[in-house]
């Protein structure tokens, strides 16, 4: 009997276990499954693989416990060794955001152009998300959700829509709560992971604003909007 899957599965297991008690700090006497069901609400790919893990924790014992003598007495099929090879590589040696996702043109604008020239950007470009810098410092999104409530206020009011746009610079519109509600900061070193879950806990997220390390006021050197997530899907799916 070939016993090259077991062997190969075994190996893909113990570096499982290790990373996950490095990530969490589990105790040396916490089991595979038990660390599996913990971990799976800190981490989108534990997550993604909850079941499937705790049924290969009991395909291991069966190779490993339940024979007298040492022998290997199970050897798991190619589809199942494929698989826990690719979680190992997710938790291991994950796919990271700057190596993996090809940067978009950004467009930015600074705050003191106007919301009339930002408005107009948008619509000649299509970017629906446009950074906004004071000098340096990223300090705020101007997008169409933030153009529309500021243009409401001034219809509410009773102002002069076309003035307002003309002389009112975009830097007074966008609001840093935005960035918090709306957005998430992740750096080039998080994984592709991360930006799925940052779309998964947060339902209304408009973008992640990718930066050299994650941090707000950061320049940003790419976006990631819900429309990307087919390609970071197939990127996880192929992963090698």
């Amino acid at each position: 009997m070939d016993k090259t899957n077991a062997a190969v599965f075994i190996n893909s297991y113990n570096k499982i276990d290790a990373q996950l008690r490095q990530l969490y700090n589990f105790k040396a006497a916490q089991s595979f499954s038990d660390m599996v069901r913990r971990s799976a609400d800190m981490n989108a790919v534990v997550r993604k693989y909850e079941s499937d893990l705790i049924d290969f924790a009991r395909l291991r014992n069966a190779i490993v416990h339940q024979s007298t003598d040492g022998k290997i007495i199970a050897v798991p099929c190619d589809e199942v060794v494929e698989e826990m090879q690719l979680i190992e590589r997710l938790l291991c040696t994950p796919p990271r955001i700057g190596e993996s996702i090809r940067p978009k043109k950004i467009v930015s604008v600074d705050d003191a152009i106007s919301v009339k020239q930002a408005v107009m950007l948008i619509a000649r470009t299509n970017f629906s998300n446009l950074p906004v810098y004071r000098g340096k410092r990223m300090v705020g999104m101007i997008n169409n959700r933030r153009i529309i409530k500021a243009l409401g206020s001034v219809l509410e009011r009773g102002g002069d829509l076309d003035e307002f746009a003309a002389k009112t610079p975009v830097g007074e519109i966008v609001r840093e709560s935005d960035l918090f509600a709306y957005y998430k900061y992740l750096g080039k070193q998080d994984t592709l992971q991360d930006v799925l879950a940052a779309f998964e806990e947060n339902k209304k997220l408009l973008a992640v604003l990718v930066s050299e390390h994650g941090a707000a006021g950061e320049r940003i050197e790419n976006i990631i909007t819900p429309v990307d997530l087919v390609e970071v899907n197939k990127i996880l799916e192929d992963y090698q």
